[in-house]
């Protein structure tokens, strides 16, 4: 018999209304109750870490669920974390990076509509994270609409509908149909003994850039953030006429602080050495982000700034494959 601890953090799965709109009051315990089956083969604990709404969810809440997984890792086969969805992602990303060496599935769910209306997505959600929390897989999973996703790759890409994630610029873990999980690939436990590290820098800032940014932006951000994350067009890069940001970029890393150039796209990533405003970027020391979606970037950058001091390390860490966030390119096409 598997034996399963489930975490309990709100979000909309453990939602009831009330005077000022849906908010999440739920225990694991109620959460169970309105399953229409049950599990003879698994035993499970649950535990509430808190019950927000993961709007209100920050950094410091990401560090209390990977530390309550860590202090029970031994105890139990896998793990089941209810979780709202519009941060989600970004809460799977944190994990990966704080928890490393699993050898058992800690896995992430939601719902689109709460537990408790009559016509929802929870109940399924909740019943395919428990059977999945049952494989014999290491890693962290965020499980939805019968479709299981590594967590640094998910996207919420719907606000609605209940096949709100999509695994980004890598393929599905699996699917699941019931009782069956249809493996597209499957990720194997680790050798390793599980690590938790939870030092983070939450000094982040995340930019979408736009036509008519201001360079005097970044001299408003550089004494607040060690870190700042450019989400650029299409390849990547950025305006060096008219409103010309390389000089504020070169500002930034001759002052140590990360800056990370990503794109809106989200499928393919970016490549800065394709076209000239790529490349006259990638002269100064900023941080190449490939194919990474935004919520694992901010995630890794965070938890990365948390390890290293010097802006070369930083850049390393971000810029190395972890917990399959990142493709690396196998050879580069010659012009």
């Amino acid at each position: 018999m598997k034996k399963i601890l489930m975490l309990a953090t709100g979000g909309t799965i453990a939602c009831v209304e009330g005077k000022e709109g849906l908010a999440p009051e739920l225990s694991v315990e109620d959460l169970l109750h309105f399953l229409p089956e049950t599990f003879d083969n698994i035993k499970i604990d649950g535990k509430i870490l808190m019950n927000i709404d993961s709007t209100n969810l920050q950094p410091e809440r990401w560090v209390k669920i990977a530390e309550s997984v860590y202090k029970n890792y031994d105890e139990y086969d896998g793990f089941v974390i209810t979780h709202g969805t519009d941060t989600l992602a970004y809460t799977s990303s944190a994990l990966s990076y704080m928890l490393q060496g699993l050898n058992k599935p800690v896995v992430l769910t939601g719902s689109q509509v709460p537990i408790s209306f009559k016509k929802t997505d929870a109940k399924k959600n909740i019943a395919d994270a428990l059977r999945f929390a049952c494989e014999d897989v290491g890693g962290v999973f965020i499980v939805f609409d019968g479709r299981v996703i590594i967590g640094t790759r998910a996207v919420k890409m719907r606000t609605k509908s209940y096949d709100a994630f999509e695994s980004i610029n890598h393929p599905y873990v699996a699917s699941i149909n019931k009782s069956d999980v249809n493996y597209h690939w499957k990720p194997a436990p680790s050798e390793n003994k599980v690590v938790f590290n939870a030092n983070l820098c939450t000094d982040v800032f995340l930019m979408k850039l736009y036509p008519g940014a201001k360079p005097e932006i970044f001299d408003c951000l550089k004494d607040l953030y060690k870190g700042i994350i450019i989400e650029s067009f299409g390849n990547g890069g950025l305006p060096f006429e008219g409103r010309n940001l390389l000089a504020k970029v070169e500002e930034l890393t001759d002052k140590g602080i990360a800056v990370v150039i990503t794109t809106q796209c989200l499928e393919e990533g970016e490549d800065l050495l394709l076209y000239e405003v790529g490349r006259k970027v990638a002269q100064h020391q900023v941080i190449f982000s490939g194919d990474m979606n935004t919520e694992a970037i901010v995630a890794k950058l965070m938890w990365a700034l948390g390890q290293a001091d010097s802006l070369a390390k930083v850049k390393e860490i971000i810029e190395t494959p972890l917990a399959g966030d990142l493709t690396v390119k196998s050879e580069k096409v010659e012009q």
